[in-house]
């Protein structure tokens, strides 16, 4: 599926663009709609002569129609909103701008939100909000009717309205430490091989790539599998080299991760989902280091050779993602993420532990759950992503950090069945420690329901009687 067609023979999609009072004005001057790096994916997915609509969160209005002149990028105009919205496109007004109030309520009744492109007869309906709008069927003026704009607009639409070219929901960045992604892929072609034994899901390495790499940055991955990395890179205009000592594909070059080719810090971020021992037959290659048992030490020494090459080829500051699993077999756990762990604290810095659920696992099944409780083991139920940053200068001795905590007042409100009563928590939102408890007073017989007031946060009732 090509990814750029002529304007004649793509669909033509929609996606919304936000803006604040501040910023509202600048969009206008420059012609130009802009967002941070949430969005980014969104906006490399806009081709020129999509539409666009822009929403003012302020006063909640909804902007139309727009027509994209580029396709979405980085920093096309570096110095638009001093920088802080690099992800870009340049627009034009089809006619003139019409206004439509409670964008919002607009928004909720399309199940629109800015991840989500509009194609097909949603757009069509969308679209046609404007077309319908009084203003603007009411202004003609000697240039002639507006809506003749619009119109040729739905008529480009209709003409591949069978057609699809962009995935239904564009994937947001993860906000936590804990990933469980329940497909291999996303988006409508194929990342990676999921047949291949031990494949990457697809997603892990799109929220590395939009987390630390900016668009044409080289990505390298020195153990490649079937590819995922460098599928996600091209969708995701990333520069990218895989390496695989026993490739699948042409476009992943034969390669030891042991000796990359590639010169020093010229890398800026590296991505290895590397063997967790010898339980996975990956090849023939007999210096295939998923050969050796993870609880022979020279499993290690052998990954620790690619942690000194990942060190040599990568820009200081930039990033490196490990994924690893641990092994119970036979009676026996071995701590594998941890001894990589400290390996890779001899040359770099520690960023954060992901936790990634594991699916798709063949021990995964009844029979297996039901051994794991019956002879009291666990099935391996998550790995783990390391993730460590070369560090920008010589190692120093660090004093510790003096780190003021922020405490915030809560209200727990206690529900009778006559009222309730509110007392006032002193409550550590960093370390979870509950300072001082006010009591209420005890009321024999009564069911209460108690609730944390924790910003938006609804936690489940729990009831009891006192």
């Amino acid at each position: 599926m090509k990814l750029r067609e002529t304007t004649d023979n793509k669909p033509i999609q929609g996606f919304i663009f936000t803006c604040s009072d501040k910023t509202e004005s600048e969009c206008f001057e420059r012609s130009l709609f802009g967002t941070d790096r949430i969005y980014g994916p969104v906006v490399i997915r806009i081709r020129k002569d999509d539409l666009l609509f822009l929403v003012n969160i302020d006063t909640d209005t909804l902007y139309g129609v727009f027509k994209a002149v580029s396709d979405g990028g980085f920093k096309i105009v570096p110095e638009a909103w001093e920088g802080r919205y690099p992800y870009q496109v340049k627009v034009k007004i089809l006619g003139e701008v019409i206004e439509i109030p409670q964008a919002k309520k607009i928004l909720k009744k399309f199940k629109v939100r800015r991840n989500t492109p509009l194609y097909r007869k949603k757009l069509l309906d969308f679209l046609n909000l404007f077309v319908l709008n009084m203003t603007l069927l009411n202004n003609l003026n000697e240039k002639g009717n507006e809506t003749i704009h619009l119109i040729l607009e739905e008529e480009k639409v209709k003409k591949h309205i069978n057609e699809r070219y962009i995935e239904e929901e564009i994937p947001i960045i993860e906000s936590t430490t804990f990933w469980d992604f329940p497909r291999q892929s996303y988006g409508l072609t194929p990342k990676g091989d999921n047949k291949y034994p031990g494949v990457t899901p697809a997603l892990i390495i799109y929220n590395m790539v939009w987390r630390y790499t900016d668009p044409g940055d080289l990505v390298v991955d020195p153990m490649a599998g079937s590819g995922t990395t460098l599928d996600v890179c091209r969708e995701e205009r990333r520069r990218c080299i895989c390496y695989e000592i026993a490739p699948t594909r042409p476009d992943v070059v034969k390669n030891d991760a042991r000796n990359i080719p590639l010169e020093d810090n010229s890398v800026d971020m590296i991505f290895i989902d590397s063997p967790y021992g010898d339980n996975i037959e990956y090849n023939d290659n007999p210096d295939c280091i998923g050969k050796i048992s993870c609880e022979d030490e020279k499993f290690y020494d052998e990954l620790e050779k690619v942690m000194k090459e990942c060190y040599r080829i990568l820009k200081p500051g930039k990033v490196l993602g490990w994924l690893i699993g641990d092994q119970w077999v036979k009676k026996r756990f071995t701590p594998v993420g941890f001894k990589i762990y400290d390996r890779l604290r001899k040359y770099f810095e520690p960023v954060d532990i992901i936790c990634v659920a594991r699916r798709g696992q063949a021990s995964h099944t009844d029979v297996w759950h039901n051994r794991a409780r019956r002879f009291n083991f666990f099935l391996r139920g998550f790995k783990y992503l390391i993730i460590v940053r070369k560090p920008t200068k010589e190692k120093k001795d660090r004093k510790p950090r003096k780190i003021s905590w922020t405490y915030y007042e809560r209200k727990r409100i206690a529900y009778t069945r006559g009222g309730y009563y509110e007392s006032i928590i002193k409550f550590n939102i960093n370390s979870f420690c509950i300072d001082y408890i006010s009591l209420f007073s005890r009321k024999a017989g009564t069911e209460w329901v108690y609730k944390w007031d924790l910003d938006y946060a609804e936690y489940p009732f729990t009831r009891f009687f006192i």
